[in-house]
């Protein structure tokens, strides 16, 4: 059964919140990021630079670094364990499509893709900017995958899928591989090619039999049940934030 929680509109029974606050919901940076913008003038409110402790409503404009910031008043981000099978596409005529199978209450698109033969962690938003934050290949953060293979891997086979491995006109970054037994091993990467891991196994002869991501940043797999999903809570959210500056 998947897991719901509320969502609170902090608008909701007070008309402003603290222009920390604001920042930190229009997934700029935590707030103690924004206490510091702050102070450096980086943050003005209706053309004003704001000062620290200044409430805001949702009707002002609120820029940082002259860019208008874009609210979103119920932020949602889910972290979800995506059963094989299950594609990753907002295409309705697609049988088996993330957003049907989840049939969330509100509007919400994936970061990032897993294939419809791979199955882990996949999380889910309402705030576009948040997913380009966490999605830009650019920004090096870390994935990581838990990956069994069709024949025994070698000390040389996770040396050299270490190093980079050419693939799609490129050379993929470093990673780190450990191996866990004869035919499984974690990778941890930095980027998200299509079918990377997949492409990386074959180039070294190696078959994918299956593929589990248990971690994006900071955001574990954990416990969660094949096909539920939980809320990415406050702790984790704060964390994501700074990580992502």
């Amino acid at each position: 059964m998947s897991i719901k929680k509320k969502i609170i509109n902090p608008f909701e029974n007070n008309n402003t919140i603290r222009i920390n606050k604001y920042l930190s919901d229009s997934s700029v940076c935590s707030r103690r990021q924004a206490d510091k913008y702050i102070e450096d003038g980086k943050v003005t409110i209706d053309g004003k630079t704001a000062k620290l402790g200044d409430q805001v409503s949702k009707n002002q404009q609120v820029r940082f670094a002259g860019k208008l910031l874009n609210y979103v008043e119920e932020l949602i981000l889910i972290a979800f364990n995506k059963p094989r099978g299950i594609e990753c596409t907002e295409d309705k005529n697609v049988e088996n499509n993330i957003i049907d199978f989840i049939n969330y209450e509100k509007r919400i698109s994936y970061i990032g893709r897993l294939d419809k033969d791979s199955e882990g962690l996949i999380l889910l938003t309402n705030d576009g900017d948040l997913d380009q934050l966490i999605s830009k290949g650019s920004n090096y953060h870390e994935k990581e995958y838990v990956v069994q293979v069709n024949k025994a891997i070698t000390s040389d086979f996770t040396k050299k899928m270490s190093r980079g491995v050419p693939i799609l006109d490129t050379v993929t970054r470093p990673c780190t591989v450990i191996p866990i037994d004869k035919y499984t091993f974690k990778i941890i990467i930095t980027q998200g090619l299509n079918r990377q891991i997949r492409r990386m196994c074959e180039y070294f002869g190696y078959k994918v039999t299956k593929l589990r991501r248990i971690r994006i940043m900071n955001i574990t797999l954990g416990n969660l049940q094949v096909g539920t999903y939980r809320n990415v809570t406050e702790t984790e959210l704060e964390r994501l934030k700074r990580d992502i500056q």
